[in-house]
């Protein structure tokens, strides 16, 4: 499959995150208040319509540019990285409300956590996206060791489904506790306060920040998992990015939106694994056998499908 290394398409692509990272953060209007279920459905719908908008809108460029056959498989990759990183992202959002659940932060509080985030996260994947394309093409066996870490993964997943970790005892919570002065409360949005001791102002990290610092981290740990499986339907870094960076625009409006009704997707972590180890498997099986992009997608969106269905049918506890 070619990349796509138009300047033109990579600027178009930059200045639209540009205007969606602006218009993410107006999300809320820019000030404290909780997010309510309605305006984070609206804010979902739009990040949709906006991701499948793109897809529609790189499938006609191409299409008069480069051809009918690369259009329809560069819009159908997008798509199928775009599901791929969706789902993954909502195992993220429970680790965010277990995250905010452990260190007391107050649903109003969460938006400013949540928005260094996001930002966060698409730095993190950018760079980790170029670097494992270039890696991937300079090592190809790479992709049968990622193909190997994704089943892997998957099958942990499944295994590991219902059971919580435990915080308390986390190394980096540990770390941060031995490395940093902590205050035992919150102080609004700010992340870092100066309390008077002994007659000098003394430099405090707040919850707030160690809530920011634990989203970072699963940002990190989610993307080792959600890149490579997006690397096993098209290796090209713009599908990859544009995919990726999509997917995590809308999240923060993703997270509101199911954070009141989380315990009804009990069953999606299945699903996900379930994912995870097809992709890996397809990835293993690259030089053997190509499977399609349209078949990964049927795949993907059955998966989840049925683990959000039975997920909604199972009674609630």
């Amino acid at each position: 499959m070619d990349n796509i290394d138009q300047a033109g398409l990579w600027s178009v692509f930059v200045l639209l995150v540009m205007i969606m990272l602006a218009l993410d953060l107006r999300m809320g209007g820019g000030r404290l208040h909780r997010v309510s279920v309605r305006e984070a459905a609206v804010w979902s719908t739009i990040w949709v319509a906006l991701s499948f908008i793109f897809a529609a809108g790189l499938w006609w460029y191409l299409d008069k540019t480069l051809g009918r056959d690369l259009a329809n498989e560069k819009a159908l990759a997008f798509i199928t990285g775009y599901l791929i990183e969706k789902s993954l992202a909502v195992d993220n959002v429970f680790v965010w409300l277990m995250l905010f659940s452990f260190f007391a932060i107050p649903l109003e509080l969460q938006r400013r956590v949540l928005i260094y985030g996001v930002l966060g996260a698409i730095a993190m994947r950018t760079g980790m996206i170029f670097g494992g394309a270039w890696l991937i093409n300079q090592f190809h066996w790479l992709l049968y060791l990622f193909g190997a870490f994704l089943v892997f993964t998957g099958i942990k997943m499944w295994w590991l489904a219902d059971q919580k970790p435990n915080l308390e005892n986390h190394p980096v919570l540990k770390w941060v506790q031995r490395h940093l002065k902590l205050t035992n409360r919150l102080h609004g949005e700010r992340f870092i306060v100066k309390i008077p001791i002994n007659g000098r102002q003394v430099t405090h990290a707040t919850p707030l920040l160690l809530a920011l610092i634990f989203v970072e981290l699963s940002d990190l740990i989610f993307a080792v998992d959600s890149i490579p499986a997006i690397f096993a339907i098209t290796t090209d870094p713009f599908i990859v990015l544009t995919s990726n960076v999509f997917a995590i625009l809308g999240l923060r409006a993703m997270y509101f939106l199911i954070a009141d009704m989380a315990d009804r997707f009990s069953l999606l972590k299945y699903g996900l694994s379930a994912v995870l180890v097809f992709i890996g498997i397809k990835m293993l099986l690259i030089d053997i056998y190509k499977v399609p992009v349209g078949f990964s997608l049927a795949v993907v969106a059955t998966f989840i499908g049925i683990s959000i269905f039975l997920s909604l049918k199972k009674p609630t506890r």
